[in-house]
């Protein structure tokens, strides 16, 4: 009750006032519920309470090979996460050097395992072994301990330790066990098991293994009966149906000549089909429960990609969830240590990140803007590729050389090569060709039409006789030569194309 002073021997008592905002008025020493009456929260867990057991029967369940393999599959998506201290600052802090360290030293593949245990048993305290390093008080070890060893108080929902000297719990120190929790509530702080959700699918599954193999053992092998002559005594016949016992094993059995056995083969188109449907429903129950999806778990479900892409974002939405309680963990020792060394000032903060695939969309267009003059910032690469500013520098990009590439240069020097030999075979070709050769052998063909007309006496004569003396005229010599000159010509024409 609140008190004001007057003097050293005199004060004033004030009622509190009941419709206080800032007062709590629905607690459980308010309501009308028998659990005021107890001084621990009993688990409301309706598997359990109807069972009579604890969080131990759920451990049974872990050896499901579905359950397995779906609580492997979501841990993988965490187990696979990077981690620091204060990332993406530029300048980290002292304390921060401290924590990195520190946690440098815990083996957090394992502490991550046991804190994703929370999910499956609804909570998962870890304790925290403290040691004192100078002026400093460390954390030196963290390990989960089993949820049935703990309870919650039924005044205020702290956690209990179950000891042999008070089974109904006794508190804990504080800064000493660290819970993750899955889907806690005021009204449930033990939090919300999945094993529970899967714990009678896997029943139904176990059974309806158990009644497959028994169809199969019935129908899958043929039927043994044996026969005994009429009077045989009880002892001769039970003596009989431990030999055919046997024989499922062996196939080998020693009976009296006067006793027959025979093999009968069922001729029913048995189907065990009803049974497999029963374990494959049950399995995707329990993936569906485990990963909110079946299928990347269910072997032969088919599914468009569409579906598949949909199917493993729900996944990736609950390892989100996850990993943002892992880290919440982790967080609050940072905040313990900073309590304890540090005093309120402000600490660094534990992140978890999956490393980003390389999108070669995204490197080819900064590729691109790059070579145009582009110039990005380390905030860019670090927000857009994942990357830690300790991780890379920023350089100058090389200058353009002003002569071209070698390779280059030397295909331009072979082809300017090749166009001077062109050029030089036309020349040859050219000079070969003489002028006073070709008038020479012009004048060797015209000679005789020259002779023809200068001793003619009329056009007609001149005509008449030139039609004779044609056959008389050597041609090869310059048909040869008019070869020559068309093969130049056309040398020449290629060689102007090229250039």
């Amino acid at each position: 009750m609140a008190k004001l002073w007057l003097n050293s021997n005199n004060y004033i008592e004030f009622k509190p006032n009941k419709n206080s905002l800032s007062n709590e008025i629905a607690t459980r020493h308010t309501a009308l519920d028998f659990v005021s009456f107890l001084s621990f929260l009993p688990d409301p867990d309706p598997i359990l309470r109807r069972q009579g057991k604890d969080v131990r029967i759920y451990r049974e369940l872990l050896y499901d090979d579905q359950v397995t393999a779906c609580i492997g599959s979501r841990k993988a998506g965490v187990q696979n996460l990077s981690w620091s201290i204060d990332r993406q600052k530029k300048a980290k802090s002292s304390q921060a050097k401290i924590i990195q360290k520190i946690f440098e030293g815990f083996d957090i593949r394992k502490i991550k395992e046991e804190i994703l245990d929370a999910p499956y048993f609804g909570f998962q305290p870890l304790e925290v072994i403290w040691e004192k390093n100078g002026d400093y008080i460390f954390p030196s070890k963290v390990q989960g301990k089993p949820p049935e060893w703990f309870c919650f108080s039924a005044e205020d929902n702290s956690l209990l330790f179950r000891s042999k000297q008070n089974c109904n719990g006794e508190p804990v120190p504080e800064r000493k066990f660290l819970i993750a929790s899955h889907g806690d509530s005021y009204d449930n702080p033990y939090g919300r098991r999945l094993l529970s959700s899967v714990f009678w699918p896997c029943v139904f599954k176990k059974n309806g293994m158990k009644f497959l193999i028994t169809f199969c053992e019935k129908y899958g092998m043929p039927f043994m009966y044996g026969k005994q002559p009429r009077g045989a005594d009880k002892t001769e016949t039970d003596n009989l149906m431990s030999m055919l016992e046997n024989m499922v094993q062996d196939a080998i059995a020693v009976i009296p000549d006067d006793s027959s056995i025979e093999f009968l083969k069922s001729d029913a188109k048995a189907d065990g089909g009803i049974y497999k449907t029963l374990i494959d429903i049950c399995d995707a129950q329990i993936s569906k429960v485990i990963l909110g999806q079946t299928l990347t778990t269910q072997q032969g479900e088919k599914g468009s990609f569409s579906l598949g892409k949909v199917h493993n974002e729900v996944r990736q939405d609950i390892i989100d969830s996850d990993q943002a309680m892992f880290d919440s963990v982790m967080n609050t020792l940072i905040r313990w240590i900073g309590e304890l060394n540090f005093g309120n000032s402000d600490m660094p903060v534990f992140s978890s990140w999956a490393p980003k695939e390389v999108e070669t969309e995204l490197a080819a267009r900064d590729k691109t803007l790059a070579e145009t003059g582009v110039k990005f910032t380390k905030v860019y690469y670090i927000k857009n590729y994942g990357l830690e500013e300790e991780d890379f520098d920023l350089t100058e990009p090389a200058p353009k050389p002003l002569m071209q590439p070698a390779a280059f240069a030397e295909a331009e020097n072979t082809f300017a090569t090749k166009l001077k030999q062109a050029q030089n075979v036309v020349d040859n070709a050219a000079e070969e060709i003489k002028p006073e050769e070709l008038q020479k052998m012009a004048e060797g063909l015209l000679k005789p039409i020259i002779d023809l007309i200068q001793n003619g006496e009329n056009y007609t004569d001149i005509l008449t006789n030139l039609a004779e003396t044609y056959p008389e005229m050597n041609s090869d010599s310059l048909l040869k030569m008019l070869e020559r000159a068309y093969f130049v010509s056309e040398l020449y024409g290629r060689v102007k194309k090229i250039e």
